[in-house]
């Protein structure tokens, strides 16, 4: 808001604020996916696997990387990523405020369009705040309760939203398509969270089953996990379809960036769920570091477990509504070049939509390779002070907690670069190169593909966590 004001409402200026989020964003959730995962798989593969002692005790030297790792991607990686897609929806959609008004019939203030997205935000942090308030569990809530206890923090904080962005349509005398529009992006996000749900909590069968599969061994559970993953982006991928036909039909692309901003208005209390899982992790870690009763881990395990859930939901609902956000900045994109028309049959763009495909693969590629390198020199630390320090098995000497953090820390800097360089410099390449059309399509490629990939990977990665769980 503030940018606004002192641009003077010039959103060519203030796209630089969302360039400014993408970027950190970008090099938040790398870096801290990199430190989260070697450091997980490093104290996994030695401490459980290999020595057999319980996750999170203190003999192993990988614990304490293990839970800060929690707090680096779980927590700051996720919440610059979702702060990234709400300050982008929000600038794409005050840049297509004139889009808006033509839609609306041109009845309408072009001022007052560009002033609703920031309101319906404004209104939602409001929403989500008092939503907090509404969260309750009783003593012994199974998973079903504890998640139930969330979704009516999560559904009353949306019911909020609505009334207050009715009201602020009746008093600014706006066209009330606005409110369906909003309304459209609550639900497709709930209903991308509740698919997400669906997939990775072992309350229901698509995880359960995954978990009968281990008793055949590895192999199946990984071919299970795969193909579970792959079949949990239909319905988030026709909920996204279906969200951009109906907006884009009440206020067309001006419609489809507000619904980003409709699905992401009640982000206060989303994050929050997300963030659920690694305070649960880490609360877990300390009981099992100061050696607490027994139930306390058991109570932390199972609200982990919801986490696991909830951590799924919030990676739904942050690649749901950049698929949204995207599109909205794609329509911004071909205002400012002049390009009404994307040609699939030019060549150029559909060299550029390949490329742009080929690179959430890539992307993906080089960030799993960047943490298979990490965790094998986390791998290597924790067995070398298990062999090198006398009595560390026993519990009679400690570990050499700061080497792993360093490990984790120091890869997570040098294998973000490198992904990072990509994103930026060829989209950069392939505009000098081929022109604005070609990078038209790869923009488009890179949506399509990133968005299904995306939820694949989220998906298969709560399920095979949550399997574990279960099976423990």
């Amino acid at each position: 808001t503030l940018m606004f004001v002192v641009f003077n409402n010039d959103y060519t200026i203030v796209a630089g604020f969302g360039f400014g989020a993408s970027s950190i964003a970008l090099f938040a959730r790398v870096g801290g996916g990199i430190y989260t995962k070697a450091a997980d798989v490093g104290a996994d593969l030695v401490g459980k696997v290999e020595q057999g002692i319980p996750e999170d005790d203190p003999r192993n030297p990988a614990t304490v990387a293990d839970n800060v790792g929690d707090n680096v991607g779980d927590v700051a990686g996720m919440g610059a990523d979702l702060f990234e897609s709400y300050v982008g929806s929000i600038i794409a959609t005050v840049a297509l405020a004139a889009v808006g008004v033509s839609a609306l019939g041109g009845s309408t203030d072009q001022l007052d369009l560009v002033l609703f997205p920031l309101l319906v935000a404004s209104i939602g942090i409001f929403s989500s705040i008092i939503g907090t308030f509404l969260v309750r569990t009783g003593e012994g809530a199974d998973m079903g309760r504890l998640l139930w206890s969330l979704r009516t923090g999560i559904f009353s904080a949306g019911a909020l939203v609505l009334i207050g962005t009715a009201a602020l349509i009746l008093y600014l005398g706006l066209d009330f398509k606005l409110f369906w529009v909003v309304l459209i992006g609550l639900v497709a996000g709930q209903l991308i969270g509740t698919a997400s749900e669906y997939y990775t909590s072992y309350e229901y069968s698509p995880t359960k089953k995954l978990a009968e599969q281990s008793e055949t061994g590895p192999a199946t559970i990984m071919i299970g996990g795969l193909g579970l993953g792959m079949v949990s982006t239909v319905i988030p991928g026709v909920v996204v379809i279906v969200a951009m036909w109906l907006s884009y039909y009440f206020a067309e692309l001006y419609g489809v960036s507000l619904a980003a901003v409709g699905m992401l208005s009640t982000l206060g209390i989303t994050l929050a769920t997300d963030a659920y899982g690694p305070v649960a992790d880490n609360a877990g870690g300390i009981a099992e570091q100061a050696g607490l009763d027994p139930e306390v881990r058991e109570r932390t395990d199972a609200l982990d477990s919801l986490g696991n859930t909830t951590a799924a939901t919030g990676k739904g609902f942050a690649i749901g509504s950049a698929v949204l956000t995207a599109l909205a900045l794609m329509a911004a994109y071909a205002q400012v070049v002049g390009i009404s028309v994307f040609n699939i049959m030019d060549v150029k763009v559909m060299m550029g939509l390949i490329v742009g495909a080929i690179m959430p693969f890539l992307f993906a590629a080089l960030t799993m390779q960047a943490v298979g390198r990490a965790a094998y020199a986390m791998v290597q630390e924790v067995r070398r002070q298990f062999r090198e320090i006398e009595g560390l098995l026993e519990g009679t000497a400690d570990a050499d907690y700061a080497r792993a953090v360093d490990i984790s820390t120091t890869g997570a800097m040098k294998e973000m670069v490198l992904p990072g360089l990509i994103a930026v410099v060829i989209p950069i390449v392939i505009g000098i190169i081929l022109g604005p059309e070609a990078l038209g399509g790869l923009l488009i490629g890179s949506i399509a593909t990133g968005f299904l990939f995306a939820i694949m990977m989220a998906n298969a990665g709560g399920a095979w966590d949550n399997a574990k769980k279960y099976i423990e």
